[in-house]
């Protein structure tokens, strides 16, 4: 049995992979999480035997019906998940590819999240986001973490069979938070409940 099989109870710590020391750092996806990703394709039962023969290849999956991935430059990444880890309801699976970080969202969220940016005249602050959803495929990171840091890698795996996805306003939200953290100080207004400050982990009981 290929090691990604093996039951496994670790903590991330997310801020720790942010930190430009942690690039090399990644995350392993659980079985429970392989066979969410699995779900995304028209034969799941397949894409598991493939990934358990090959758990150190990347893989390609079909976005719209299990998620859509909002795709950002990666320095703006890591300030979406700094308001999302650290005043929000935290994130879904995020993977590193190419220099840009890949956000999982809820189906939908591809093409709501634009229309929302405009609709709150926030498109010019936030930097060109690349939405993924139905009728699109993105590259995904191996199971099990690559040697090469160039590699796609998973910054926050996915953990569980049914992982909680951030939707298009929660994603708006942590856009607008992290361009106004670029533009200047501010004082910290959170629509969710103060977060604990001793959790600095990737503890999925913080989703909403």
């Amino acid at each position: 049995m290929s090691a990604w099989l093996r039951d496994r109870d670790q903590e991330t710590d997310i801020f720790a992979l942010l930190r430009e020391d942690g690039q090399e750092q990644a995350a392993a996806v659980t079985p429970p999480g392989a066979g969410w990703l699995a779900s995304a394709e028209t034969f799941p039962r397949s894409a598991l035997a493939q990934w358990e023969n090959r758990p150190a290849a990347p893989a390609v999956l079909p976005c719209g019906t299990v998620f859509d991935v909002v795709n950002v430059p990666s320095t703006f990444g890591r300030r979406m998940l700094d308001r999302l880890w650290g005043e929000g309801p935290g994130s879904g699976p995020v993977a590193m590819h190419r220099g840009r970080m890949m956000l999982f969202a809820t189906p939908g969220t591809a093409q709501r999240l634009p229309s929302l940016l405009h609709w709150e005249e926030w498109g010019d602050a936030v930097p060109p986001l690349i939405c993924h959803g139905a009728g699109d495929a993105v590259t995904v990171p191996p199971l099990t973490p690559a040697d090469s840091a160039a590699a796609p890698r998973w910054l926050v795996a996915p953990d569980t069979r049914y992982p909680w996805l951030p939707g298009p306003e929660v994603l708006l939200w942590a856009c607008v938070r992290a361009a106004r953290t670029h533009e200047r100080p501010v004082v910290r207004v959170s629509i969710f409940p103060p977060a604990d400050q001793d959790a600095n982990v990737y503890d999925v009981s913080r989703r909403r």
